[in-house]
């Protein structure tokens, strides 16, 4: 098995699917103490350490995982935290905790030289500014934008870290790969340039209309369907949200549905977001049952962001969130409820990180380049 070094671990999403790749993992990092029992109950050969990536240099990573300094590191995988990315966060770029992580993780990709590496973080990363300019500071009565305060400039920047590698990065649909969630992410990957190859994506195999030799999305329906739980654990709606939650249509639908009972209703149901901006589509959203889920997030009981069960008056359950994401049924996740969620949403779906695996294996070559 070629080697792999792991890092924002989390609930180990991506570190199972470059497993079953054929990838060992010979170290997995992680912060987070929960995160960390959550990988050791489950995984109780792997080598997890607790601690903090901006505390290790290139010598630590040798140690930690018992490579022979003499021996090649194959892999290095990552999706490090995402939020001062997100369009909906502070958009601090790489002046907060997690940038600052991205940028060490890339540092120790160009000191230690492995094969390859991928980085996964949120799709806001490829419009992300390095420094942001709030919009009332913007325009013709404003001067231009400094190039650091420019559309795409924090993903030119964190390129610009990896020395050495042929870069090619996507932003991709977990749904167009038989995960049955439409969550989109960017990824980036990187070939040492002594190989002389580019990474390429791996083909879509499946798509919404199951056109041009694809399969069609796998709906929340097929999930369902195979599942075989007794009990789910989830979080509760309060009394007034449970209220609103029974009226909307079983099968799917969203706070739009509330206007049958007249636009008072609605106006009541939603508060101060009626007359915000935006689609709203998630306020009192119950799944389509015929279509995949939408991203999943930290809290399905969020008040805009609610993921409600096609049939059922409650949010998607632990259960459910993990066989969406491809964890087995019986992974173990350490924390109270609402750490659980924020594992699994957090995570990379194992069967995405697989096929990308398979893929990275395909471009280096593996065979014609290690010794057993």
């Amino acid at each position: 098995m070629v080697n792999a070094i792991s890092f924002f671990a989390g609930a180990g999403g991506l570190d199972m699917g470059m497993h079953s790749a054929g990838f060992d993992i010979k170290l997995s990092v992680e912060i987070e103490s929960v995160f960390c029992e959550t990988l050791k109950s489950n995984h109780p050969n792997w080598n997890v350490y607790q601690g903090d990536i901006m505390k290790l240099d290139s010598k630590d990573i040798y140690r930690l995982s018992d490579i022979p300094k003499d021996r090649e590191i194959d892999l290095f995988l990552g999706g490090s935290p995402c939020q001062s990315f997100s369009t909906a966060g502070k958009r601090q770029a790489f002046d907060s905790p997690g940038g600052q992580a991205m940028i060490h993780y890339a540092e120790l990709i160009s000191d230690i030289q492995p094969k390859a590496f991928i980085l996964e973080n949120v799709r806001g990363l490829l419009s992300a500014s390095l420094k942001h300019r709030p919009i009332n500071k913007r325009g013709k009565d404003h001067p231009p934008l400094l190039p650091e305060e420019e559309r795409g400039s924090a993903l030119a920047h964190i390129l610009n870290q990896f020395s050495g590698y042929k870069i090619n990065y996507r932003l991709l649909n977990a749904a167009n790969y038989g995960v049955p969630q439409t969550r989109e992410r960017v990824f980036i990957v990187g070939i040492r340039e002594d190989f002389n190859t580019t990474f390429n994506f791996p083909l879509e195999t499946h798509s919404k209309s199951g056109t041009n030799g694809t399969k069609k999305w796998v709906t929340i329906k097929d999930v369902l369907n195979k599942l075989n739980v007794d009990v789910h654990h989830y979080q509760s709606y309060s009394q007034e949200r449970l209220k609103y939650m029974k009226m909307i249509p079983k099968g799917g639908g969203n706070w739009r549905d509330l206007y049958e009972y007249g636009e008072d209703y609605v106006k009541k149901a939603m508060g101060g977001a009626f007359h915000s901006g935006g689609g709203k589509v998630g306020f009192y959203r119950r799944l389509n049952v015929n279509k995949p889920s939408p991203t999943l997030v930290t809290s399905p009981a969020q008040k805009s962001t609610n993921l409600g069960h096609p049939y059922e008056d409650r949010p998607l359950s632990i259960e459910e969130y993990k066989a969406i994401q491809g964890f087995p049924e019986d992974y173990f996740l350490s924390g109270s409820l609402l750490n659980q969620y924020k594992q699994i949403g957090n995570a990379v779906p194992v069967l995405l990180a697989e096929l990308l695996g398979k893929q990275i294996l395909k471009t280096i070559k593996v065979d014609e380049h290690i010794k057993a």
